[in-house]
């Protein structure tokens, strides 16, 4: 009996050496390209003991080395380095089309090396101003619409009030003393001192009405008027836009009280929160470019104007303002945002469409084209993303084809497994 099992033994162990030599023959491709079965790889007789281990884990449902198979094994991604991959077969040939597949190329081109850090918009202080009442009293009208872009100059409201009209009648007063002085001191009734000290009143009763906020051209028009109403227009102090209104007609205002704010949007002020470490890097003068949610499609530049002289020492980051042309409006006050600062020359590098990246078992995947109905799933490090495009630091080559629409339909072949649907021998 031991002699048979023996023999029985010797011929089995015959058996696998022939299987393992007629299956160096043929490969993963035959079956679907006719020129062998779903065993072992076309071409591979004769290449050495390493492929020979290889056909002992041969995917035959998936036309793939086991090793290899992402479907059988997708949480062999985790353990992959940039540049590796795991390899998924789709249904068919036809399968990449009916899903929607769009096949893009690895780009080259110039990147920037750049530091992004949150942005707030405001106004630009040097072009925002504020139209208060210099004295208490009562609006008399009001002419500025809010959201009404007014001329540098131009009446707002008209204040009434009994020390505007005190003010006009002690500078009506003064020149009509000053009149009488020079004419008696021109027939040398008065002496000098006297013509002197009603130039002086007379001055201080117009610097006064100035003030307040009258013209030259108005002040001799209540000399020459004394019948007329003494009201105070209020003007703008600059070319804006009235972003606020408080002035109501009829109402009783107190002195110092807010009517009006302006705001000039030609230009704007984006207030940078720069980390400590980029400091060395950016300079007053360095381009800035921004990225609104509001604005998707549109890259705003602009420039750094001012850098903070000191740290905050809780979050460690430094202030900084830019300075953003705004001739069709678009910026606003209190928008947020992404800030993007350039911080050297321009440098050759590879790009992919934001939409090829997917993360998968933790590793963060492009799905790189190989056959009609198969994609590697390759582990890849990014840098820097810039206006919907990721730059490529490790793991595909120029020219290389990524799947982008329909990227997430590889991403569920590939975690088949994960629903009970692996290889058919599992």
């Amino acid at each position: 009996m031991r002699t048979t099992f023996l023999r029985w033994g010797g011929l089995c162990w015959v058996a696998v050496v022939a299987l393992s030599a007629g299956c160096s023959q043929r490969g993963p491709g035959a079956g679907a390209s006719g020129t062998g079965d779903a065993c072992c790889p076309p071409g591979a007789a004769g290449a050495g003991l390493a492929e020979g281990e290889r056909a002992a884990a041969l995917c035959g449902e998936h036309r793939v080395w086991e090793a290899e198979c992402g479907i059988c094994g997708p949480e062999r991604l985790a353990e992959l380095r940039p540049g590796q991959a795991l390899k998924v077969r789709l249904p068919a040939a036809e399968s990449a089309e009916q899903a929607g597949l769009t096949l893009v190329s690895v780009e080259e081109g110039p990147a920037v090396d750049a530091v992004e850090c949150p942005v707030e918009l405001a106004f630009d202080p040097n072009r925002l101003t504020q139209v208060v009442a210099p004295v208490a009293g009562i609006l008399r009208g009001v002419q500025g619409e809010l959201g009404v872009r007014v001329a540098q100059g131009q009446v707002l409201a008209e204040l009434g009030s009994a020390a505007i009209g005190e003010a006009v009648t002690r500078a009506r007063l003064s020149w009509q003393t000053l009149h009488r002085e020079r004419r008696l001191r021109s027939q040398r009734i008065t002496p000098e001192k006297d013509l002197q000290q009603a130039e002086a009143e007379y001055r201080a009763a117009c610097e006064q009405l100035r003030a307040l906020g009258f013209t030259e051209a108005e002040i001799l028009q209540w000399l020459d008027s004394p019948e007329r109403e003494a009201v105070l227009p209020l003007r703008a102090p600059l070319e804006g836009e009235i972003i606020e209104r408080h002035a109501v007609r009829g109402a009783w205002v107190e002195a110092g009280q807010r009517l009006f704010t302006l705001a000039d949007r030609s230009r704007m002020v984006a207030r940078l929160s720069l980390p400590e470490a980029a400091l060395s890097e950016v300079c007053v003068g360095q381009a800035v470019e921004l990225f609104l949610e509001a604005w998707p499609d549109r890259v705003f530049t602009g420039r750094v104007c001012w850098i903070a002289a000191e740290v905050d020492g809780r979050t460690r980051r430094a202030w900084a303002l830019a300075e953003f042309p705004n001739p069709d409006g678009l910026l606003r006050a209190q928008m947020f945002g992404r800030a993007r600062v350039g911080l050297g020359p321009a440098r050759s590098a590879l790009w992919i469409p934001e939409g090829a990246v997917q993360r998968v078992e933790g590793r963060t995947v492009v799905f790189v084209f190989r056959e009609p109905d198969l994609f590697e799933a390759r582990v890849v490090r990014l840098g820097r993303g810039y206006n919907g495009r990721r730059e490529v630091l490790e793991g595909v080559q120029r020219g290389e084809q990524v799947a982008v629409a329909g990227s997430f339909t590889l991403k569920s072949q590939l975690l088949l497994s994960r629903l009970g649907a692996g290889c058919a021998g599992d």
